[in-house]
């Protein structure tokens, strides 16, 4: 099987957009080529490149979940590396000012949740703003590029999770939804896509052929790029979504769980693609950290049927359903927030619990046959 070619594989076409220009790069680890060449030694030898922006877990992926990113200086290169997950998430003029181009190379995983997408959009408006070129080099999306779930998120709820109103799942590479940000949401930067070469939307990652890099300390493998979607709503309650152990995403459990009944529950439902075995953990960090946790291990058994976003809003109603009067939802973080769930699943809908899961389900499903119309738009293979 021929390999896809990655945006960054084709930078040697694309070299006229950089010529006589001053460049930035937002990258991260993933920020390599197919053969392991990181983006920013490319870029350093192929362009002029001056400096480095640095999204959540910083560009060497040294830096934990949440935790804030300071400016600092690039062991390898001894550029100057720019925070935009801190106290400012947007470019400002001081730290963009010198650039005629700023390039992101990272690699999203499908998800609405994920923060690195409104890193790239923070940085388009800040393009359209100071009156640079932003380039985005494409990658694929891990989790294909035909299949659609999950809610429009309400912008009322709109948060550095979830900033526009697109769904889950949202079946796009990362240079299909700058697009759509950039004529959907009116920010009108200049924008140029490096395309990918090969690639295919029925394609998961591993029908690429290419490495597979960690997006983040807590996406280790494929299946939990493809769990994540759906279970990460589980950060907006009580109950661990399996941070601090080996398998984050992949086992969702309690102290207080029968991790027998889930599982028999869960099975009885009959979701598509997935089976779920009663599992024990003890999570290093974060909830319930050192406390044995019981509950279940999603287990992916049909790719092509599994639906993640249905699965973790079932699996949420379920442990809610047994939990009982333990399970509570996270509280707002300031006076002014939302709670966490709202801001996970883009609405007060899950956490108010006037609806029953079939009513949500079939809620959800009209959003996602009203997002696919929008999103065709912005094919671009």
């Amino acid at each position: 099987m021929s390999r896809v070619k990655l945006g960054i594989d084709n930078i040697d076409k694309y070299l006229d957009i950089f010529e006589n220009k001053t460049v930035g790069l937002i990258t991260n680890p993933t920020g390599i080529d197919s053969n392991f060449n990181s983006t920013i030694d490319l870029l350093k030898e192929k362009t002029n490149l001056v400096a480095l922006y640095s999204p959540e877990h910083g560009v060497r992926g040294d830096i934990q979940a949440g935790e804030k990113v300071d400016n600092y200086i690039d062991e390898k290169t001894g550029l100057n590396v720019y925070s935009l997950y801190g106290k400012n998430k947007k470019p400002s003029y001081d730290i963009i000012k010198d650039l005629d181009v700023l390039v992101f190379d990272i690699q999203d995983v499908g998800s609405r949740f994920y923060t690195y997408l409104y890193t790239m959009a923070y940085a388009m408006e800040s393009c359209k703003e100071f009156n640079k070129i932003f380039v985005v080099l494409d990658r694929p999306n891990p989790i294909g590029g035909e299949k659609i779930e999950g809610n429009i998120l309400d912008i009322n709820y709109k948060s550095f999770i979830g900033l526009y109103p697109i769904t889950q799942r949202y079946g796009l590479t990362i240079g299909e939804l700058a697009l759509l940000f950039n004529k959907e949401f009116k920010i009108g930067c200049d924008l140029r896509i490096i395309k990918l070469e090969g690639w295919k939307r029925w394609m998961y990652f591993e029908d690429t052929n290419l490495p597979w890099i960690m997006p983040s300390p807590n996406i280790p493998t494929m299946d939990t790029a493809l769990v994540y979607s759906g279970t990460c709503i589980f950060e907006g309650t009580n109950i661990s979504e399996g941070r601090g152990t080996t398998k984050p995403f992949e086992v969702i459990g309690s102290p207080w769980l029968n991790a027998y009944r889930i599982a028999e529950g869960m099975n009885k439902m009959s979701l598509p693609g997935v089976k779920f075995r009663p599992a024990y953990f003890t999570p290093t960090f974060s909830k319930h950290s050192g406390d044995l946790c019981k509950g279940v291990q999603i287990h992916i058994t049909s790719r092509k049927e599994f639906k993640p976003v249905i699965t973790g809003l079932s699996l949420l109603f379920k442990i809610r359903e047994e939990s009982k009067e333990k399970f509570k939802f996270i509280p707002p973080y300031t006076k002014e927030g939302k709670h966490m769930i709202d801001y996970n699943t883009g609405g007060s809908y899950v956490r108010e619990g006037k609806t029953t899961l079939k009513e949500l389900i079939s809620m959800w499903n009209e959003d996602k046959i009203r997002f696919a119309s929008i999103k065709e738009r912005y094919h671009i293979y």
